[in-house]
């Protein structure tokens, strides 16, 4: 516990609002509930006696003000100058790096640098500093395109981390070629007077076909792929001797009504639903999940394969699962008319849905049908034809309980963002078409309701048994957080209290549906918000306002979901012993730690390769017009994303109009200083792509019409001097 509050404390201490308070003030800032308090208070010595806290006049507390010398990461940018993100935290914050003063020093390499003053403006300390010395190179493999130059071969690295060309010899060793996808790595790291050296280790293929971005993307983030020998004979010996028929002491609900429903390419069916109604007239809802915990035993070569993995990779057309598929789309996946090994969540609900009883078990079950969730919403609509009675029965009773449950937690507080996805369209070679938003349909909330209510109720029943699990986390937002969505959210003309609680929040976004600046607004609420995480810490999921919450629903493709699976093995067995024995093995925090990075590089691997994929596709249309909205304002340019592609530009200030186009940070909007034309969050905007770059990530775009013509700004201009004159002669009254 301590662990995560020296987190939250230094997130806070960092943040470019804080003024030093006291320390039960600060306890009060992060939201520490008082039996958290001791622990709080630990992590806070704890801090104290590293010196990355300082107590100071007045019991006010600090980072340590910013030394002659630092040790860092450097972050560059492509213009030349760079950051130093201290590893010890100061209370200035990130140190600016002048261009011709970095040491040739590369994203994410850890380096010391000399600290100098530059004098105050409005009254704060300005800094610079010399990078001396790179201590730890953060990489010396690169994935780039490889070109043919007048100066030699060169190749021009992917990606953010590294804008300069590396400067390579010897291309025919590996049989590389012009426009080739190549990993290069490094021999002599750049200088202020020569590219970096490399030498090329490995070909992937042409730049720009599917097969060498996936294994671009594979190397670029360390992602598994195959299984070793061990793993795939487990796997291989777990089918070939599963027996559905011999059930133990299994419950056999194989007569019972159950569907699955997944999307289209879906093969890892891992969750299946029932629904009934008691003597009482209750509902009596069945969760009916994968009993992977039976064939993934612990301490297994596919156990710690799995924890190594974390969990599965969804790429765009290409998966890299937690399991072998024998297992995840095999023996464990709930296929209709085969039976399958579950752990049942069952939960009873009067009308109002409130939750009565619940209660746990092994079963067997046999699918009744398996639909996507397309299906299932054309079934609910009433295109019925095809569709068994019994599923149509089911799922409109399914459509009436997850209403009932999700009233009830709305009420209760849950925060829902709408902040949509792109499916991508992609032809036989792997090649992006199209793209559109993914399918919203009420199924996926029906699942959605029904899958929290079984992670609640598992960590409830843990909770109570008081045994070590892991969680899934979602601490409350900071004081700080809060009061700059505040202002944040003034600027598109709403309020927001100070300090909202989740009502306010769930108003706000009530208020915004279906607005232009709907997007935006969710963006900067889950911008304000701290990321889950997975930890054996016991503060509850903030946005689900649940005070219990895990993951329970999804073993196949999360190992945090298998480790709780065999924590309520044990109460189902009546064997706390065995799960304090299994507990006392692992450490929970690392592990939480672990499978939170895991989920992280699987989302930006994600993230990354579809916007590749959107890129490629984009380079062959300049010119095309884009519908957008503005995400983001910054000094030197307007960010903005498109409403079907899901992709974000940047478009220049140069590029707005003829004005001087100016970054007001207190009301958060772009002015031009001449015509008055102001530019907010949120705000439509049609464009046409200007450039792509795809190795870079860049996607510049330009308004369709300039925002201000030079005829509008003259005239504007006029005015304005009309008004000052008009002032003085007022004044002079």
């Amino acid at each position: 516990m301590p662990e995560i509050f020296k987190k939250r404390i230094i997130e806070l201490l960092k943040h470019a609002s804080y003024e030093p308070v006291k320390l039960p003030q600060l306890a009060r800032a992060l939201g520490v509930r008082s039996e958290d308090y001791p622990a709080f208070k630990l992590a806070f010595d704890q801090l104290r006696q590293a010196g990355h806290v300082v107590i100071g006049a007045g019991n006010l507390v600090s980072l340590p003000a910013l030394s002659g010398r630092i040790v860092g990461t450097f972050r560059a940018n492509p213009k030349g100058f760079g950051f130093v993100t201290p590893l010890e935290p100061h209370a200035h914050g990130d140190l600016f790096i002048p261009p011709n003063v970095t040491a040739g020093a590369m994203t994410g390499d850890i380096v010391a640098a000399t600290v100098t003053k530059k004098g105050k403006r409005a009254g704060q300390m300005r800094y610079s500093g010399e990078i001396i010395e790179v201590l730890e190179r953060a990489q010396n493999r690169f994935i780039g395109t490889l070109l043919k130059e007048p100066q030699g071969w060169l190749v021009q690295p992917d990606g953010s981390s590294f804008f300069d060309l590396i400067s390579v010899d010897d291309v025919t060793a590996k049989g590389a070629r012009q426009k080739d996808k190549v990993v290069v790595e490094i021999l002599s790291y750049p200088t202020e007077k020569y590219l970096a050296r490399g030498v090329i280790i490995e070909v992937l293929g042409k730049a720009g076909q599917y097969d060498s971005e996936i294994k671009s993307i594979i190397h670029q983030f360390h992602l598994p792929t195959e299984f070793d020998a061990p793993c795939l004979e487990q796997a291989r010996t777990a089918a070939a001797e599963f027996d559905p028929e011999h059930t133990g002491t299994r419950e056999d609900i194989t007569d019972k009504v159950i569907i699955t429903i997944d999307p289209p390419d879906a093969k890892d069916f891992d969750d299946a639903i029932s629904l009934e109604k008691d003597s009482k007239g209750n509902w009596v809802l069945g969760v009916h999940i994968a009993d992977v915990s039976f064939f993934v035993l612990h301490g297994s070569p596919l156990d710690a394969e799995a924890r190594n993995r974390g969990n599965s990779i969804y790429l765009p057309a290409k998966t890299f699962p937690m399991l072998p598929e024998v297992i995840s789309n095999g023996i464990c996946s709930l296929q209709p008319e085969q039976k399958r090994f579950v752990k049942s969540v069952y939960i009873t609900y009067d009308r109002d849905g409130n939750i009565l009883s619940r209660r746990f078990a092994d079963s067997v079950m046999c699918s009744t049908q398996r639909l996507t969730y397309q299906q299932a919403d054309r079934i609910l609509k009433g295109h019925t034809k095809g569709a068994k009675p019994e599923v149509i029965e089911l799922l409109k009773s399914m459509e009436t309980l997850s209403r009932i449950i999700e009233d009830r937690r709305t009420k209760n507080g849950m925060i829902h963002l709408d902040l949509p996805e792109t499916e991508l369209v992609m032809d036989k070679s792997g090649r992006v078409v199209d793209a559109h938003p993914a399918d919203t349909s009420y199924p996926h909330t029906i699942i959605e309701m029904f899958m929290v209510e079984a992670n609640e109720a598992v960590a409830s029943l843990l909770d109570r048994l008081n045994v070590p699990f892991i969680r899934r986390i979602h601490p409350e937002p900071d004081v700080l957080s809060m009061k700059n969505l505040a202002q944040l959210v003034r600027a598109f003309g709403y309020h927001l209290p100070r300090n909202p609680d989740r009502t306010a929040i769930q108003d706000l976004l009530a208020a915004v549906k279906d607005k232009d600046c709907s997007f935006a607004i969710n963006l900067v609420v889950l911008r304000s918000f701290e990321k889950a995480q997975y930890a054996p810490l016991h503060i509850g999921h903030y946005a689900l306002a649940s005070t219990h919450y895990c993951h329970f629903t999804s073993p196949i493709r999360r190992y945090a979901d298998l480790l709780v699976h065999r924590v309520l093995e044990c109460h189902l067995q009546n064997r706390p012993d065995l799960s304090k024995e299994i507990s006392a093995g692992m450490d929970l925090v690392e592990i939480g730690k672990h499978i939170t990075f895991t989920e992280q590089r699987a989302e930006d691997a994600e993230d990354e390769l579809t916007t590749v994929l959107i890129l490629q596709m984009l380079s062959d249309k300049i010119g095309d017009e884009l519908d957008c909205v503005v995400t983001g304002l910054t000094n030197f340019g307007v960010f903005v994303q498109s409403k079907k592609l899901g992709i974000e530009g940047l478009i220049r200030l140069v590029d707005l109009g003829p004005d001087e186009w100016k970054f007001n940070t207190i009301a958060h909007c772009i002015i031009g200083q001449r015509s008055g034309h102001t530019i907010r969050l949120g705000q439509p905007i049609k464009v046409f792509i200007v450039s792509v770059n795809v190795p870079a990530r860049q996607l510049n775009l330009a308004p369709v019409k300039p925002l201000v013509t030079p005829a509008a700004e003259k005239k504007k201009g006029i005015t304005s001097k009309k008004s000052k004159k008009a002032k003085r002669r007022g004044n002079s009254r």
